[in-house]
């Protein structure tokens, strides 16, 4: 595909409104994040999510190794951590962290924080495709931040209709 057609095609795809979550894993310096809105249910039993990388992202040897991870959908507030994961300030401070030692970074604030084990890996196009089995997980009330067309916004439950 030529430039203009893949600047086209992406902007094609970001017509489809989209979750922000950080993925969060721990390499030998410590926990690092990632800004993704590629993430997706994949199996309730077993339960299994994926989520997909670009093979040229800076993380990818961190991600790539990882055993486990922690998938964390971000509130509707939390703007500042989707913006801060995507660019090069990736390290967690443990002050962001509600995790225990030995288990995946989990993010304070987020909406749902997924703690997943690699289930499996797969090399698709231009990405790397990571499947989590979820082996824990939590979920509070909150407002969901959406990305839509290269621009912010939330998702607020009202009533039914």
């Amino acid at each position: 595909m030529d430039a203009d057609a893949s600047i086209t095609y992406r902007r094609a795809l970001g017509a489809f409104p989209t979750g922000v979550c950080v993925v969060a894993c721990e390499d030998a310096q410590g926990p690092l994040g990632m800004t993704v809105n590629s993430f997706t249910s994949v199996s309730l039993d077993p339960p299994l999510i994926l989520w997909c990388m670009h093979n040229e992202s800076d993380r990818r040897h961190a991600f790539a190794a990882a055993k486990r991870f922690a998938l964390n959908i971000l509130a509707a507030e939390d703007r500042a951590h989707s913006q801060r994961f995507a660019g090069p300030a990736h390290r967690l401070d443990p002050d962001e962290l509600d995790s225990e030692p030995g288990r995946a970074p989990l993010l304070k604030g987020a909406i749902t924080r997924l703690e997943c084990v690699t289930h499996k890996r797969l090399q698709l196009g231009d990405h790397t495709v990571i499947v989590g089995r979820v082996v824990g997980f939590d979920t509070r009330e909150g407002d969901a931040l959406l990305f839509f067309r290269g621009r912010y916004g939330r998702a607020t439950v009202g009533d039914s209709a």
